[in-house]
């Protein structure tokens, strides 16, 4: 699958995968990131399959495993042979599995909360999030997609009305709405494909996992297993901050992946 893609920036690589949800887009959620990280980094912010537009072609196959192929394409046509890889939720999905499956194209993960790596160790399953993003999946309208956005975060006046509109008159095209179907449905045909943490042994990569400590969507206490798990990684957690850790602390969280993704120098 082609996919479609934002680029600012000179330097070392970097793609940003955003994560999942009605209306989401590379643009939506990591819009204000690309300009903070794009003075110091070739930023590219990478519309995942059925998102932004990336949303004509059809999904097949487990998601996870085809969004990566598509993204080693896309690196392919770019001629971009290693990349650090940030992804949020369902982008950190992304990221984990590129990281197994073309494990040379890696250098660094920086992990938002990310979707298939987690597993609930004390939380409800499934979690308030996801509930309230399958409630829309079932009947698409404007309140359960702001009930939906409001999850996502700890400071609920984020979640504004334009928000709302924006993101409900995206998430119901025709073509959103088919691509959300066949997502759901490449999850459901191949369950164990998606669990993630089943391998991440494997990865040998510098890792690092950010949560926010009141996260309703992949809850806290799913990064234990994830931290244990990977050889590599270490574990921030920003207090008073839910699902959107890069919104919510912005000027916080671009030090931190600064930080991160320069540190020790480029190799």
């Amino acid at each position: 699958m082609a996919l479609a893609f934002h680029r600012q920036g000179e330097g070392p690589p970097v793609v940003l995968l955003h994560g999942g949800g009605p209306g989401a887009s590379a643009m939506s959620n990591f819009g204000r990131t690309i300009g903070a990280l794009s003075p110091h980094f070739d930023v590219l912010a990478v519309d995942q399959p059925g998102y932004g537009d990336s949303v004509e072609e059809p999904i097949s196959g487990q998601y996870f495993t085809s969004a990566s192929r598509s993204l080693a394409d896309l690196l392919d046509k770019l001629g971009i042979e290693r990349a650090d890889l940030v992804g949020n939720s369902l982008g950190g999905g992304t990221a984990v599995r590129m990281a197994l499956d073309f494990p040379d194209r890696v250098r660094r993960l920086l992990l938002m909360g990310p979707g298939g790596l987690s597993l609930n160790v004390f939380a409800a399953d499934p979690t308030e999030g996801v509930k309230r993003l399958g409630a829309f999946a079932r009947d698409p309208s404007r309140e359960r997609i702001g009930a939906f956005l409001r999850t996502l975060v700890f400071d609920p006046s984020l979640i504004t009305s334009d928000l709302i509109d924006e993101r409900f008159a995206v998430a119901s095209s025709r073509a959103a709405l088919r691509a959300m179907g066949e997502m759901g449905a490449s999850f459901a045909a191949h369950p164990e494909e998606g669990l993630l943490w089943r391998d991440a042994h494997r990865i040998r990569h510098e890792t690092l996992l950010v949560w926010g400590r009141e996260d309703r969507v992949n809850p806290l206490d799913g990064a234990l297993v994830a931290l244990k798990l990977l050889r590599n990684a270490r574990l921030h957690v920003f207090g008073g901050c839910g699902h959107w850790a890069h919104l919510e602390k912005f000027d916080e969280f671009n030090r931190l992946a600064i930080d991160f993704l320069t540190e020790g120098g480029r190799s």
